[in-house]
């Protein structure tokens, strides 16, 4: 098949490289597991019939991630940059709304894009994924840190060797040809470095999607083939559990690569739910309902320094800390929901970018001789009349109220997401939050 166009989008100052494929009438953007060339694929036989079958339902949107491919080779980052690349994608594709559909470790990316900008996302499409990568009380069964770290340090040992990434595509997906092992060899080789390569599924060890979950509200459909040597098929039930109103469809078969194995059968469900999604009732995204981080921040010591300074110098000093935070919370794409007094609550639809502006906040307000904490938690906002409110609202006050001074405190979910930032953390164990009935694990934000 003739290789489609390849062309490239900014998103920040990364150029990353994408095709549309078909016209379809629905957009669906392709999510692959681990790394991807967008034209090197195109040169595996039953890469490109998936790909072109897929075209032949959708108007299909492929790109490599950052640091990888054809897109720039720079750090992969973290789950929030990747969902910039799609939006990125999406915007320079001139698509508004897309099925997104996930492979492997490209599901948990997926999933949070549909909880976190539910208006773009029509429909989301799991397949031979989990929402984490490494044992939990929750899922006992995946393996444990110590075990994903040595096959990390034994695939880059091995890098470069194609019949030892032969190997590794013949464990996960067993009915592959010599033909196609060798062609997955040369695309995964070719498409990332040894040393990014480890970035990225180190990165993957912190991810944990578990509690986004419940927050997602979009048409799903999880596939998961049940005799995968790799993957537990309990890894879809879980999912399909925990996320409302999921469609679960287990396949009999040995293949993580949908392309092999039995295809027609995976294809055949994926396009039956496609099929659904665009002759169904039209589902319209909640957008009162988003997945979001909050802020909140205050001036410690506020009433002594008030005192101290007298009416008018203190209101002076107050228009200048407002002034600082509405700054910085515009260079990281804050949203003011609230001000009261020296207090300031704001939103975010990525956690790292909150945590990089209260700790920018926490240095510029230092420079008016202020000090300020602050508190952060990521969940389930009701946005009324364009303020957020909701018990994920309540938490992040909480965990505010419980900030040192100087402090930037966050809850567990926003450092479970926070995956691969290089953000540093110190655990602050679990605390009883007032008016919340379940014990809170909170980590203060290494400076």
């Amino acid at each position: 098949m003739e290789v489609p166009e390849t062309r490239y989008t900014l998103s920040g100052d990364v150029n990353i490289a994408y095709q549309v494929v078909g016209e379809g009438p629905i957009d669906l953007v392709f999510i692959p597991s681990m790394t991807h060339h967008v034209e090197l694929v195109w040169e595996n036989p039953s890469q490109a019939q998936f790909f072109s079958r897929l075209a032949s339902i959708s108007r299909l949107l492929l790109f490599d991630k950052r640091g990888t491919g054809m897109s720039d080779r720079v750090a992969g980052g973290t789950l929030e940059v990747r969902m910039d690349d799609i939006r990125a994608v999406m915007d320079a594709a001139g698509t508004e709304r897309a099925v997104l559909c996930g492979l492997g470790d490209g599901g948990p990316l997926c999933a949070l894009f549909a909880a976190t900008y539910p208006e773009r996302t029509t429909a989301l499409v799991l397949i031979n994924t989990t929402p984490r990568f490494v044992r939990s009380p929750e899922l006992p069964w995946l393996p444990t840190r110590a075990e994903r770290e040595r096959d990390i340090e034994e695939v880059v040992r091995r890098w470069g060797n194609r019949e030892a990434a032969a190997e590794f595509f013949r464990r996960g997906s067993p009915s592959a040809t010599e033909e196609e092992r060798q062609s997955f060899a040369r695309v995964i080789t070719l498409s990332v470095s040894p040393g990014s390569a480890a970035a990225y599924l180190r990165m993957n060890l912190d991810v944990d999607i578990c509690h986004v979950l419940p927050l997602i509200r979009v048409p799903t459909l999880v596939i998961q083939r049940t005799e995968i040597e790799v993957l537990d098929r309990r890894n879809g039930r879980y999912l399909a559990e925990h996320i409302p109103g999921a469609r679960l469809v287990e396949l009999p078969g040995r293949d993580f690569a949908p392309q092999l194995g039995d295809p027609e059968r995976l294809f055949a469900e994926l396009e039956s739910f496609l099929k659904d999604v665009v002759e169904g009732e039209p589902w319209e995204a909640e957008p009162d309902r988003i997945l979001a981080t909050v802020l909140f921040t205050d001036i410690v010591g506020a009433t002594a320094r008030a005192a101290e300074l007298g009416d008018r110098a203190w209101r002076e000093l107050l228009q200048k800390h407002h002034e600082t935070v509405r700054s910085e919370l515009g260079r990281f794409r804050g949203k003011e929901m609230d001000t009261a007094g020296d207090g300031f609550f704001a939103t975010f639809d990525g956690p790292a970018r909150a945590i990089h502006c209260a700790s920018a906040i926490r240095e510029s307000i230092s420079e008016l001789d202020l000090e300020v904490r602050a508190g952060l938690h990521s969940g389930e906002c009701e946005l009324v009349d364009g303020k957020a409110g909701g018990i994920a609202v309540h938490i992040g006050a909480r965990v505010a109220s419980l900030a040192e001074p100087g402090e930037v405190l966050v809850s567990s979910t926003v450092k479970d997401l926070v995956a691969g930032s290089g953000i540093e953390f110190e655990d602050r164990g679990e605390h009883q939050l007032k008016g919340i009935s379940e014990a809170w694990h909170l980590f203060t934000v290494v400076p």
